[in-house]
């Protein structure tokens, strides 16, 4: 009877050799885990053995190199879950690493704290679910399904310790556990590429185990709506003309913010336009805007070019005052500064503009994105036709 040869698994670690100018050889280790190869160079060498005691010291050398080689395979035989065993970085607290993303994130997009308020809220709500400190360590699969447990019943309505964050009552929303979910996951995967985990354990989840992603909708305001608000007074005025500006531009409240006087020019034939930076694809910009924008820019005075047009707080606040100023004005929607570009894209479609050239006002980079404010468009369409049922019943 032929016997099956037996098939040698392969060694997850694996000393080699690379031989140097100086006839050395250096010492490292070939890592395999995973599907994927990485090197890790040890800085021991062998030198060339011209006496005894040059093969004593190749002796030692090897020796030191097959310990700290024995080391890594328990060191990756013991990881749990994918996560590296390797003493501080296992014991650091994985709330103040989200805590300097959040802060890096804030240096680099300083308009926009939007992405530092996901990180801190992941903070807030991890230190509800797991206490004032948490480690790497603690980080396992489990941990994650469980915390995903947590936010499917978890009150809405927390005031975390050592934060000023509030939230709405009730439940959290579907939409809000799928932005914690991969806020968190985003977080988990940095910490693999800065090397204090080996693999992030929300990609070991099977997909029934996670939050779904739910379509959100596009709340946006008619043009009645719109001309309520210009009739309603707000508390801060600079506030109001920024959203109606950005009604009629389309421009997201991160780029309101930082808009300069010299970024508004005059092209040859006497229309206006803005030459920006977006903040949040970093794309350079050029945005006709209409005369009806122009009403709602400030006085200019004697701003420089260098001044900023709004004068402007973070997003958040800003949407309070919105809140406050659309109830005054009899609109019981959920207004939002981002609903002002929502409302500009669904009022230049209704109006008959080819959504080929709404994408391009709007600076997307797919029109799939531009496709569901038509989609909107397309529903109130259905709607208004509806009403014309049974009126000759």
């Amino acid at each position: 009877m032929k016997q099956t040869k037996k098939i040698k698994a392969k060694e997850a670690v694996r000393l080699r050799f690379k031989k140097l100018s100086n006839g050395n050889q250096s010492i490292y280790l070939d890592i395999y885990q995973n599907g994927t190869r990485t090197y890790e160079f040890l800085k021991i060498y062998i030198i060339p053995e011209l006496n005894v005691m040059d093969k004593e010291v190749n002796r030692q050398m090897m020796e030191l190199a097959n310990a700290i080689k024995a080391q890594k395979v328990v060191e990756l035989k013991n990881s749990e879950n994918g996560f590296v065993i390797q003493g501080i970085k296992q014991k650091a607290c994985i709330y103040d690493y989200i805590q300097k993303l959040a802060d890096e994130k804030y240096k680099t997009r300083p308009s926009d704290s939007s992405i530092y308020r996901s990180y801190k809220l992941l903070i807030a709500r991890l230190k509800l679910f797991s206490g004032d400190r948490t480690t790497f360590k603690q980080i396992n699969k489990e941990f994650c399904i469980k915390f995903i447990e947590y936010l499917k019943t978890s009150e809405n309505r927390v005031y975390p310790k050592g934060t000023s964050l509030t939230y709405p009552s009730g439940l959290i929303s579907p939409s809000s556990q799928y932005h914690i979910y991969t806020t968190f996951k985003t977080a988990l995967s940095r910490a693999v590429i800065d090397g204090i985990i080996q693999v992030n354990p929300f990609t070991q989840l099977q997909k029934n185990e996670i939050p779904k992603k739910v379509s959100g909708t596009r709340e946006y305001l008619t043009i009645d709506e719109v001309k309520q608000l210009v009739k309603t007074d707000c508390i801060r005025p600079a506030i109001k003309q920024a959203f109606l500006f950005s009604c009629f531009s389309g421009m997201r409240f991160s780029d309101v913010k930082v808009l300069k006087w010299g970024d508004i020019q005059i092209d040859n034939e006497g229309k206006t336009l803005i030459r920006f930076t977006q903040q949040k694809t970093k794309k350079n910009e050029i945005l006709q805007i209409s005369d009806e924008a122009i009403k709602f820019l400030p006085e200019r005075g004697k701003a420089k070019d260098k001044d900023f047009i709004f004068i402007l707080p973070y997003n958040g606040s800003a949407n309070v005052v919105l809140r406050g100023w659309a109830c005054a004005a009899g609109i019981k929607k959920r207004v939002t500064f981002h609903v002002g570009r929502h409302t500009n894209a669904t009022l230049l479609l209704s109006l008959g503009v080819p959504i080929e050239t709404v994408s391009k006002l709007l600076g997307h980079s797919d029109i799939q994105t531009t496709q569901i404010y038509a989609k909107v468009i397309d529903k109130n369409k259905r709607a208004a036709v509806s009403k014309l049922d049974g009126l000759t019943d």
